[in-house]
């Protein structure tokens, strides 16, 4: 059975959680609806599930000879045009057998295992005339049931997977038709009918079909809201846009019908999150990116209708492009079986060989004189060698219970109740979210007692994921409740150590506030703005406030980058306006924007509208709109988002992003300031907090013009797009006037601190892999008691390759030196001495740049951290993350745990031996991917 624990994960933790987990029942009785109007169809053509079948087996023995998609074409709303290129139907089978398939694939399967193959082999021994002492029916009938018990729970697996599959491949669709491909314009159609090429209609609430191109929709500027919680695990509302050019198509199904527009683009991958096309319509040329695709597993929200051509279908939607990846994971208590069977046939066949000498001297020496006891001694003919044989294969029967037969199937009963108990503990519940802990495979139970090192997020795994604006700094001023005095924690980087000083205490009157009281104040505080949103909001710096009411420019400068320079998308709820934010520092920001009066209130694909207190006056609010010319997007690589605008006949450039990268890129009269606020930051960060760089940058007309020419030829090349686009943006994104900083609390989750502590008494090794920078990595780690008051905690934060080696080596030396120190000490102590408690644990803090770097001396990296009871990884990336995990588990060979909460952590977790998930409702994409996931 454990050999298709892999397979069964896959389709399970894949496709069927993405997809079939969430078809609830609003979404059915949609399909019910729809299906009562719908062309009756046959659940399926037998000759295409046929070739569907032949063409799946014949590529999985003949992986090579499949064909290797270089560029897709997609000619929409021809699908004979489409059917030369053989693109996969919408057809989706995550099952593993079929009728005519199951009995033999799954003997074969049962019988790859060491020990079923065995017994097979005693039955047929067992069947030879003369030479078993025992009925064969006492071998057969304990097989059979072995095989029946596995076969019955591989079956009702399938069963599910084939019920799911039928469940969403007959979900309804609806398919406008071409001109003169059918009298009629529309047609109700199922979802395993669906071709790329066709062009559907969605209606709000329902799940995405295919992987499609956004062609228009109900709302202003055909804006569509989705939900991406099967993809990437985030709940809030994602926007796409099409091209303004097809978006005057609406819902004018005449024109829809005449659509023929040509769309060039990458072949099926798995990025999520990255798109890369062209659609060539009326002899011109639109650049297409991931603004304009929508994917399957994605639901329409708050979206009345949109239309849309199918890109890519079934098997090439990116959605099961991602589930079908995982590695089958083999356990140690696997290993040990296999190693133990092994050896067991080994000690059977020693057994056997001495047996056959044995028989061969006897029958020589002494065989001969028995002959007289047997009555039909005249007839035999067989040599010593031939009745020594016999002799073997009868003692194979004899010795066979040596092989336990039920091992395996005793062994999956085991963890089935395991599972089952993880399944129902109360201590594991969350009442919150009515979130229970999930096993999502039975295999691995037993690894959790088996784990060496844990690899774990930081931001929403062991801090909330709460994030409340508390501070910032403004042109070289600081600004908020000062709570912490500069806590004298001094780095001494040639060394590589740091030594932790006293705990900071609170300094103000407001800091002594209880919190019921300080919820008081901030509401008075704030009371002039009936926009404000207190929640979670802790801002208690009454002089800025008041800056903030007269409009203070270097203010205003501040908080015009936080309420236009992000993907925020605001929504009236009940009267209330409410943010969908990507992340929450974005949501943060926008609300502390809001709170002081710089309120977003409205965005369209080429416009931000903000509500502003007049100018002189306490309680007249007027409207300004920004109009947007570009979006320069955040990812991991850039570390910084920027929005170009327009306002009075003055364009702008806002950019936030980290510390290190915006410094890099200010002009000379930022110097000064930059100084101050690198101060400035690094308090905040000793304080625990995350810290964001604000600037802008005005640019003249004759400057940006050329510079969206550069930007529009990037954004339509067909190779190499992200790069070319990268060099554009990184080339206006330069010489930039400092504006401040911002700096937001994220708290503790509760009982992290005592968690950790349990954990390094039973001497588990932490390693925690966070994007934050060093200075809040090394607060929080003190604050969770990840580094503890007497650990000698080493930084390695050099920036070549020959210093960060140098730092490593320093850092190991000490460690060997204290541990042989520690050594010879214990030779010459007492044994109730040495029964005392253990020498100073060592710690190690280690950048993403210097990580960059020890990534490629292996050797030295593992033999410095494998050493420390506590490793921090700061400032890294997802991939960095990955390589961290995959280096541990590749040359350690220890059980490792990886513990994420959102997409960035899926590199860490999938594929890893053992993995959890430590997270809540936000995470589903690291949830499914996990073999056991925990809520909050």
């Amino acid at each position: 059975m454990a050999d298709h624990a892999g397979d069964e994960d896959r389709s399970s933790d894949g496709l069927v959680s993405g997809e079939a987990a969430a078809a609830d029942v609003d979404q059915e009785d949609r399909d019910t609806d729809k299906e009562e109007d719908a062309v009756p169809e046959k659940l399926a053509d037998d000759d295409e599930l046929k070739e569907k079948w032949y063409r799946r087996a014949f590529f999985t023995v003949f992986p090579k000879l499949r064909r290797v998609e270089e560029r897709r074409q997609v000619y929409s709303n021809d699908r004979a045009r489409n059917k030369a290129f053989k693109y996969a139907n919408n057809i989706v089978i995550t099952s593993k057998y079929n009728i005519i398939t199951f009995v033999p694939l799954n003997l074969f399967e049962q019988f790859l295992r060491v020990a079923n193959t065995y017994f097979l082999i005693l039955l047929i021994i067992q069947l030879i005339p003369g030479v078993s002492s025992v009925p064969f029916y006492s071998t057969l009938v304990p097989l059979i049931g072995v095989l029946a018990v596995t076969a019955v729970k591989d079956a009702y697996d399938d069963v599910k997977r084939h019920y799911s599959d039928w469940r969403i491949n007959n979900r309804a669709a609806y398919r406008v038709l071409s001109n003169g491909a059918h009298e009629k314009m529309k047609q109700h159609l199922r979802w395993k009918n669906v071709q790329v090429g066709d062009v559907l209609r969605l209606q709000n609430n329902d799940f995405i079909t295919a992987d499609m191109m956004v062609l228009s929709s109900s709302e202003p500027n055909s804006l569509v809201y989705i939900e991406t919680a099967e993809l990437d695990g985030e709940t809030n509302l994602k926007v796409r846009q099409p091209i303004p050019e097809t978006s005057h198509l609406q819902s004018d199904e005449e024109k829809l019908t005449a659509f023929d527009g040509l769309i060039e683009c990458e072949p099926p991958n798995n990025r999520l999150h990255k798109f890369v096309g062209t659609l060539h319509w009326n002899d011109k040329d639109y650049a297409l990116d991931n603004d304009k695709i929508i994917l399957r597993g994605c639901r329409l929200r708050n979206t009345k209708w949109m239309y849309g051509v199918v890109v890519y279908a079934g098997h090439d939607t990116k959605l099961v492009q991602n589930s079908g990846s995982t590695k089958f994971k083999r356990t140690h208590l696997d290993r040990t079986m296999n190693t133990l069977v092994f050896f067991i046939l080994a000690t059977l066949g020693t057994l056997l060989t001495i047996c056959w000498i044995g028989s061969i001297v006897f029958e020589s020496v002494y065989g001969v004189d028995f002959t007289v006891y047997v009555p039909y001694y005249n007839s035999l003919q067989d040599t010593p060698a031939e009745v020594s044989f016999l002799q073997i294969l009868s003692n194979t029967v004899v010795l066979n219970t040596l092989v336990p037969i039920s091992l395996y199937v005793s062994v999956e009963i085991i963890r089935l109740g395991l599972s089952l108990l993880i399944n129902w503990d109360e201590k594991m519940y969350y009442e919150v979210n009515g979130i229970p802990a999930q096993a999502r495979t039975t295999t691995l139970n037993e690894e959790l007692g088996q784990i060496e090192y844990i690899f774990s997020d930081k931001t929403g795994t062991l801090t909330q994921n709460i994030m409340s604006f508390l501070k910032c700094t403004i042109h070289g001023v600081k600004h908020g409740e000062t709570t912490m005095e500069e806590p004298p924690m001094e780095q001494e980087v040639t060394t590589g150590k740091i030594s932790r000083g006293p705990s900071p205490a609170p300094d103000t009157e407001a800091a002594m506030l209880g919190p019921e009281e300080k919820k008081e104040f901030i509401k008075e505080l704030f009371k002039w703005n009936p926009h404000a949103d207190l929640t979670d909001f802790n801002f208690v710096d009454d002089k800025f406030v008041e800056m903030c009411r007269n409009r203070d420019p270097d203010v205003e400068d501040f908080f015009r980058v936080l309420s236009l320079c992000h993907t925020v998308l605001p929504q009236e709820e009940n009267g209330v306006l409410v943010y969908n934010a990507q992340s929450p520092d974005e949501a943060a920001l926008v609300s502390a924007a809001r709170n002081f009066g710089y309120v977003f209130v409205a965005r369209s694909p080429f416009a931000i509208t903000l509500k502003r207190l007049c100018k002189g006056s306490t309680d007249e609010w007027i409207d300004e709109e920004f109009e947007v010319l570009n979006i320069l997007d955040f990812n991991n690589e850039r570390k910084r988002m920027s929005v170009i605008v327009k306002h009075e006949d003055k364009i702008t450039l806002y950019c936030k992003g980290a510390d290190s990268i915006v410094f890099a890129r200010l002009d000379e009269t930022s110097k000064d300031a930059m100084q101050t606020t690198l101060k400035h930051l690094s308090h905040y960060a000793r304080e625990g907090l995350r810290t964001l760089v604000v600037a802008q940058k005005h640019l003249t007309r004759e400057e940006y013009s050329q510079w969206a020419t550069q930007h529009h030829a990037a954004s339509i090349v067909q190779v190499n797009r992200d790069e070319e686009l990268d060099k554009v943006y990184n080339e206006i994104e330069q010489n930039m006037t400092l504006v401040g900083a911002t700096a937001i609390e994220d708290k503790l989750q509760d009982g992290v601190p005592e968690a950790i502590a349990n954990l390094a008494k039973a001497n588990i090794k932490i390693w925690v892999l966070t994007g934050d920078k060093q200075e809040t990595a090394i607060n929080i780690g003190y604050s969770s008691k990840l580094l503890v008051e007497d650990m000698r905690v080493f930084i390695i934060n050099a920036e070549d390759k020959g210093a960060v080696k140098k730092q490593l080596t320093d850092a190991k030396d000490e460690i060997v030196n204290c541990e042989e120190g520690k050594a010879v000490e214990e030779q010459w102590t007492d044994t109730e001495l040495r029964l005392g408690p253990p020498g100073p644990p060592f710690g190690i803090v280690i950048n993403g740049s210097s990580l960059r770097h020890a990534l490629k001396m292996e050797d030295i990296l593992l033999e410095t951290a494998s050493r420390c009871q506590a490793v921090i990884c700061c400032r890294v990336t997802p991939l960095q993350k990955k390589k961290v995990v995959d280096l541990v588990k590749k040359r350690k060979k220890a059980v490792t745990l990886a513990i994420g909460d959102g997409a960035n952590d899926v590199g860490m977790i999938k594929g890893k031996l053992l993995l959890k998930w430590c997270g809540n409702y936000r995470t589903l994409l690291a949830s499914a991917l996990s073999q056991h996931s925990k809520s909050e």
